[in-house]
């Protein structure tokens, strides 16, 4: 792992989602660049002083030199975005597969170049696009693909947070410093950090890219130096039109992510604060609930291979995660010996979402430095 060490959020759950499958251990690491804080967060986590190093350069070469069946096998990386690029690319140099959290990169031309280096090396890169990794979520996409709602008509999706309400950048001791610095960000402050999340959703429950879109950055907290809340209109391949927002001023909300798609004979309706329900509505008919579970033989079997509990047991965000990683383990493993993986293992983001997700971000910033959308409001 590169990151992870110290104050940080992210990477504790990367490691909690890795282990859950037993599928994954923790070998080495550099987990900040403070080495005495790498240090007590190898202790932490029963990492060998041997195998903590002082930084990424020296992790990935000298790990590069250690026999097959020794060395790492891959390499997850939960850095701030500016710094995803170079430690993604030297891990692909040496021949290590990748996780990197979203988003991929911090431009949208170090994102094209890291998908020519996947391509040239055959190896493997997975993004924690942790949402989609969500067994009621991949119940709906099921759904969608096999045409219950028939032809789709509108999507609307939301993620609402309200840490960002004030300006606690300027305390110290959180995450916010990094997320709202564009140094270390990007051109995204909210962009980046969760409007790609819902952006995400809406094309990989539906199946359909984005093919141009209305959208409008905006800063609340006053001396930000990032957005902080953004909308879009959305125009989909097939006439499907959208809404998304996202918010993290939304004062009092935690991590409201609610996804609604509409096609011509009904609806389904997500929310992860409920995370086992998906909403099933129609004209014809009452509402229905369904429910996640590993007996239920209603469910897909995509939805299925992602299930961990029987019904009324909560799949929660670090089951999510824990998908991913699964799944993209079972990849690489199958990858090694010679064999394809099978379908359901292949189920995760790759570096293509990821140029996908820059291509947002930067399609977002273009069109929100234009005003010919937008027409005044005249009064009478």
């Amino acid at each position: 792992m590169i990151g992870g060490g110290g104050c940080a959020f992210i990477g504790p759950v990367h490691l909690r989602a890795a282990l859950m499958e037993n599928d994954i251990e923790l070998v080495c690491g550099c987990f900040s660049r403070d080495y005495q804080i790498s240090l007590k967060t190898a202790r932490k986590w029963h990492v060998p002083e041997s195998r903590t190093y002082a930084t990424y350069q020296d992790m990935l070469r000298r790990e590069a030199q250690l026999p097959t069946g020794q060395r790492m096998d891959f390499v997850a990386i939960v850095t701030p975005n500016n710094v995803h690029f170079e430690q993604a690319s030297m891990a692909l140099d040496l021949g290590f597969d990748v996780v990197v959290d979203k988003p991929m990169t911090f431009s949208l031309d170090e994102a094209l170049r890291l998908r020519d280096k996947v391509e040239q090396t055959g190896l493997t890169l997975a993004l924690t696009h942790t949402y989609s990794a969500y067994p009621a979520v991949k119940e709906m996409k099921s759904r969608v693909a096999r045409g219950d709602l028939g032809k789709l008509r509108r999507v609307f999706v939301e993620y609402s947070q309200g840490w960002l309400s004030q300006r606690i950048e300027l305390q110290g001791g959180n995450n916010a410093g990094w997320r709202t610095n564009p140094e270390t960000a990007g051109k995204g402050g909210c962009l980046g950090d969760i409007a790609t999340h819902a952006w995400h959703l809406c094309e990989y429950v539906t199946g359909l890219r984005v093919e141009e879109l209305c959208g409008e950055l905006h800063t609340f907290v006053e001396g930000r130096q990032v957005d902080d809340d953004v909308a879009a209109f959305l125009h989909f391949e097939d006439g499907v039109t959208g809404i998304l927002q996202a918010t993290q001023i939304a004062t009092g909300e935690e991590n409201n992510i609610r996804l609604r798609i509409y096609g011509e004979w009904g609806g389904l309706e997500w929310c992860q604060m409920e995370p086992n329900t998906i909403y099933a509505k129609w004209l014809d008919r009452p509402t229905e609930e369904i429910r996640m579970g590993n007996g239920f033989a209603n469910l897909s079997d995509l939805a299925l291979w992602n299930v961990r509990v029987p019904g009324g047991h909560p799949e929660g965000f670090i089951e999510a995660f824990a998908n991913i990683y699964r799944n993209f383990a079972k990849t690489i493993r199958a990858k090694a010996s010679g064999q394809t993986p099978q379908t359901e293992c292949l189920d995760f983001p790759d570096v293509y979402e990821g140029v996908r997700g820059m291509q947002f971000v930067e399609t977002m910033w273009q069109a929100s430095l234009s005003n010919g959308k937008w027409t005044k409001w005249v009064e009478q």
